[in-house]
Formats: C-alpha cells, structure tokens, sequence
C-alpha cells in the first residue's frame, strides 16, 4: 500500500509556490530565460508603475512606456547589420540597422549568445530580394515592437548623414568639405590614445553603500581627451561625490543620456564648455583623471585613472532620477565604436587639445535652429 506524505501547512504552501513558479518557468518558452521572459513583458507592455500625476501625463490613466532594457546585442551583430546598412544606402532596399538587430533580438528573446551571421544573412537576403518587408517578417512576432524602440533608443542617433572636414588630397593642408553617410557617433576616447577595459557591467562597489556598477571603466593615462560619444546637449556639469568632475550630455531626442565621470583633477572640462552648450560627436569635452569618492570638491579618490563611461535610457521623464532608471552594458557598444575615433591635436600654448576635422551633424543643427526659433517667439 503506498504510503501518503504529509507536510504541515506552510510547508506545504512553500511547495505549492514552488510548483506554480516552475511551471511558469517551464512555459515561457525555450528561447528566453525566465529572468528575461518578465523583463521582455514587463517592457513590452510598457506598463508604468508610478500613476499619470508622477509620470506628468495628468488624468487618470497610467502612462504606457517601456520601463526595462537589457542591450545584450553583440559586437558581432552591431557589425554586421551596420555594413548592412551603410551598403545598401541608396539602393532600392535599404536595409536598417535597428530593424535587423530588433528581429534578430525577437527571434533570440534578447538573448545574442545565440546570435549566428546566418540568421543575419537570411533575413538580410529576405528582405533585398523583396520577397517580404520587415513588417511581415516580424508580424508574428510578440516582442519585435519592443526590440525595435528599446534597441532604437539606444542606436538610432548613432547612424546616418553628415558633413566632415577632410584633407583636399593625401598630402594636403587644405581642409575642404564632404558629405558621407554611416557612422556618426564615435568612441569615447580619442585617437591614438592607449586605454585598457572589460566588461565590468554590474560588478559590486562600495564606496557610501553596496551598489552594482552602471557603467564601463575605460583606463588609460591622465589627460586623455574624452570625446562626445554622440552630438547632444550638455544637461550637467560639475562635481559629484561619486564621479568627481562629470558631465552628463542628452542627445537631441530626449532617449539617451551620456554620463561620463572621474574626470582631471584641475582641468577637467574642455574650455569653455557650459552648461547648455551643444556638441557634436567627436568634439572633445574633457579629460581622464581619478576624482570622486569624496564630498569635498576636487579630490582624487580613485585608484586608477580611467573614465567611467555610463549610458542611461529615457523612456519618460520619471526615469531620470530614482529608482526607475534604466542603464546599459555598452561594452560590446564600445567595441563597436572603436572603428570610429575623432583625431585631435593640442594647443601648446593652452595645453588644451581639439578635435582636428569638424563636423556637421543634420540633428545638431535641426536642434540649434528650433531653439533659435523658440527664442524668437
């Protein structure tokens, strides 16, 4: 006769709860984790926390944005679908970068340890033979609309049309005008100048409380010129306790805010920069130092000198400051814009270093002109 277990009552509701959860583990699905599977719906559907007075919608209803992201997409991948894109400019069928990674990343549930150059390619020869649009490719798929704002509002600005200054020919002094289409947005280190980094995305840090970092250290030496990753406008400036002398930069559209912290201790900014002030991607902004982890102003407290290069998401205003902050693993980013770094030359008489060729950006103007145009009425 089989014999009958019995467990007392809280015992047994703990194993009951177990249960439930690994079934629902169980059904999420084989391409995504259960860690991801809530991430991807909880951003997917968008659904706000905080009520529509917090979120400055007014009413009653609650806002709807995405409120969670995590940019796992290779460097591998960003490579790819970026010569893609810049390849197919002008042709009948211009393939966008975004829209390819946000495919992919539907089909991977986010996850691109599983990402293959033959899904890549597939889709890719899907979509320039014209046997279907990314549209009908996508239309089965739950989370493509996700993918495509969530990895959009980190890319979309980095890709596209601009003016640069170029040497007339090879051996030439004369700097003339040219127009080029690609990538726009450059790394945060200047060229020529040596640093060393991993991917150092969430490791624990201790310094006034137990925390997880939110950014990527780059080392490198003291006064290494730190560049404008992307064109934008400089939101913050200054000193804080935990990165020193910092600058934070929006882009133009309101999705991406640039941090960049532990700056020279002295000199910290490039001249004349201010708040408010608009940069194109490339310009210098900065310098690499070790100040921060004190209250007191201009103090090195790091061990070693780098900068912490940080990437924060904006999908409402409520996600600037608090608990609801969005931050990304931009390592493999990093990786990728190293192909692109703003050549710089110094001023002996100031000291000061800047970026050698100029630059156009179409969205830095756009944003100069409305401005303008605002203050005018």
């Amino acid at each position: 006769m089989r014999k009958r277990l019995f467990f007392p009552a809280g015992i047994a509701a703990e194993i009951l709860l177990l249960l439930l959860v690994f079934c629902v583990w169980q059904g999420s699905g084989q391409n995504q984790s259960a860690d991801q599977e809530t991430a991807v719906s909880a951003g997917a559907r968008g659904i706000a926390e905080e009520n529509s007075d917090a979120a400055g919608s007014g009413g009653g209803e609650k806002a709807e944005y995405i409120k969670w992201v995590e940019f796992n997409v290779s460097y591998e991948a960003l490579n790819r679908a970026y010569t893609y894109d810049v390849e197919t400019y002008q042709e009948d069928v211009h393939l966008n970068w975004v829209e390819l990674l946000a495919y992919l990343g539907a089909r991977y549930g986010g996850d691109f340890t599983r990402y293959q150059e033959a899904d890549m390619t597939q889709a890719a020869e899907k979509l320039l033979t014209g046997g279907s649009t990314i549209e009908e490719m996508a239309a089965d798929m739950e989370y493509y609309g996700y993918y495509r704002e969530a990895y959009g509002a980190v890319l979309d600005g980095m890709v596209g049309e601009y003016e640069i200054e170029k040497p007339e020919s090879e051996d030439s002094d004369k700097k003339v005008w040219k127009k080029f289409y690609g990538l726009k947005a450059y790394s945060p280190i200047a060229k020529t100048f040596p640093y060393t980094d991993y991917d150092d995305f969430g490791v624990s840090r201790s310094y006034g409380y137990r925390r997880n970092h939110l950014g990527h250290d780059m080392m490198g030496q003291v006064g290494t010129p730190v560049v404008a990753v992307e064109s934008g406008y400089v939101a913050v400036m200054g000193w804080n306790q935990y990165g020193g002398w910092r600058i934070g930069i929006n882009s133009f559209d309101g999705k991406r805010y640039y941090y960049y912290a532990h700056l020279r201790q002295n000199i910290p900014f490039a001249e004349s920069l201010e708040e408010g002030d608009v940069v194109q991607a490339g310009d210098v902004i900065g310098y690499m130092g070790r100040t921060g982890y004190s209250t007191t102003e201009n103090v090195n407290n790091i061990d070693t000198y780098h900068l912490h290069f940080g990437l924060q998401l904006i999908f409402d205003e409520s996600q600037r400051e608090g608990n609801h902050e969005i931050w990304v693993d931009v390592y493999p980013l990093v990786r990728f814009l190293s192909q692109n770094r703003s050549e710089v030359v110094r001023n002996d008489a100031s000291k000061e270093w800047y970026r050698k060729y100029s630059m156009k950006d179409p969205a830095a103007e756009k944003y100069l002109k409305n401005d303008e145009q605002n203050k005018n009425k």
